[in-house]
């Protein structure tokens, strides 16, 4: 063929100016002397190479199995066992493999283009195909060298930082739906956590308060003892007397108090909610209005809150309730004993009165502020809940673990064994209790035969007042309304 004909006469006349130096199979066949282009310049130069009859590989050098390459082998294995050592490469040649050559390429069938005036005129033809090829090449790899505008680099930037920007917000987000994930399965493989929850006795709020001291918090007339249920539990009691007798009471002890017990003043039991102690702000200010109405207020924290040692559980709160109320009956004769019950505190207020019935010594009357129906229900509709309320599988995540851990607080269930007196406050803002629980409870104990001969009552407190969960005891109608449903709690003045 003609195109290698060409070829052949080309590395006739290379071979003849140069010997050595267009060794093998191929024209471009010298390993020593032959570039390393840029790898996207090699695939073009491969082409052409080819399209000329060189035998050249995918890398852009000789063939392996050139006889050029092997004979250069040959050379170095001489040399080794010779123990000759190779001189070192030029500067300009180190590292030839590695760097992106940027500068004209100049190959030495180019410099035998030079200096072949006198060979044949096919050769010289080839000769200048070839030579007009690499100055193609040339102008590619210049081009490729060129540096981008400022514009173009200030917009890489750009878009390297915005990509920076979305790779962090996407990891964030992955960890957040991961946490969000891993928080059910925590939960149901862990059922005390859920306790943890609902009991919250490790809040105490406030914190930085003597409990043996109730005086700090403004009841100078209050006196604080201990009570043992059980060998291993001891609870913390306070007891505020009415307001009236207030200087008699300074500097008295404990069983001065609890001879006043007997006198003629109602006494209520108040058992308060989740969270901090009996030294709760809003707990004790509701203490002062019950003081100032004249009433006995005894009150105290279930064990495992404040100061009281022991391990909570639905079981162990109702007990200490049972223990509490059967001491002040023992002390107080046949004064009239009320049980005031607030948010998680309802839910033990029920438990006991139902077992006051179930033995047959009810208290004179029952007093539910911000009730609920039962702690599956108010798990559902705490605020806590929002994020996972139509998670695929609530019920079992979340609610099933609270019953398995034997916490029910079934205050519909036990409005069927209740006989007294029941009344139920609640405001409409309420965001921790919703008002529907506290209405709906109202709407089962109404008609429910154990009611028939009691009065039942329900107070709603309107949003726009403001009492949300815990301050109904700022009103100016609950001195009334405890007169108009206990009766005649405060009897003539004792001065």
């Amino acid at each position: 063929m003609a195109v290698a004909g060409a070829g052949d006469a080309g590395r006739a006349a290379c071979e003849a100016e140069v010997p050595g130096a267009c060794l093998g199979r191929g024209f471009l066949d010298s390993c020593a002397d032959w570039p390393r282009w840029p790898t996207g310049l090699r695939r073009w130069s491969i082409a052409g190479a080819a399209a000329w009859g060189w035998d050249v590989t995918r890398s852009g050098l000789p063939a392996p199995g050139g006889d050029g390459c092997e004979r250069r082998r040959l050379q170095r294995g001489r040399r080794r066992r010779a123990g000759e050592t190779r001189a070192p490469r030029a500067a300009g040649r180190q590292g030839r493999g590695m760097r992106k050559r940027t500068e004209p390429v100049t190959l030495e069938h180019e410099r035998c283009a030079a200096s072949g005036s006198s060979s044949s005129g096919s050769a010289a033809a080839a000769l200048d195909a070839d030579c007009s090829l690499k100055q193609n090449l040339r102008l590619a790899g210049k081009g490729t060298a060129e540096p981008h505008s400022a514009s173009d680099a200030g917009m890489k930037r750009a878009l390297g930082r915005r990509k920076s920007l979305w790779f962090r917000l996407r990891k964030i987000l992955l960890c957040v739906l991961g946490f969000y994930i891993a928080i059910p399965f925590l939960v149901k493989l862990c059922p005390g956590i859920q306790a943890k929850l609902i009991f919250l006795n490790f809040v105490r709020v406030p914190y930085f308060i003597d409990l043996k001291k109730p005086q700090d918090q403004g009841l100078n007339h209050t006196c604080n003892y201990y009570l043992q249920p059980e060998d291993d539990v001891t609870i913390g009691v306070w007891h505020t007397i009415p307001s009236v007798w207030w200087k008699n009471a300074q500097g008295k002890d404990q069983m001065w108090y609890e001879d006043a017990l007997a006198s003629n003043h109602a006494i209520i039991l108040y058992l308060h909610g989740n969270a901090g102690t009996r030294g709760g702000d809003h707990r004790v200010e509701l203490y002062k209005v019950l003081s100032s109405l004249g009433y006995h207020v005894v009150t105290f924290d279930y064990r495992g809150w404040g100061d009281s040692v022991g391990t909570p559980s639905e079981r162990g709160m109702t007990y200490d309730a049972l223990h509490v109320f059967d001491w002040i009956k023992a002390r107080s004769g046949d004064n009239p004993v009320y049980i005031w019950g607030h948010s998680l505190g309802t839910g033990v207020a029920t438990n006991l009165v139902r077992r006051l019935c179930e033995r047959e010594t009810p208290p004179d009357a029952l007093i539910l502020e911000s009730p609920f129906t039962n702690i599956r229900e108010e798990a559902k509709s705490h605020p806590f809940s929002v994020i996972y309320r139509y998670f695929p599988g609530f019920d079992w995540f979340f609610l099933d673990p609270i019953t398995s851990s034997g916490i029910k607080f079934a205050n519909d269930e036990n409005m069927k064994h209740i006989s007294c007196p029941l009344l139920i406050l609640h405001a409409e803002d309420d965001p921790v209790v919703p008002f529907h629980l506290g209405r709906k409870l109202y709407n089962i104990a109404a008609p429910s035969r154990s009611f028939r001969d009691f009065k039942v009552q329900f107070i709603p407190f309107h949003s726009d007042l403001g009492y949300r969960h815990k301050y109904i005891y700022k009103s100016p109608e609950l001195p009334r309304i405890l007169r108009e449903f206990l009766g005649k709690s405060e009897p003539e003045r004792q001065h």
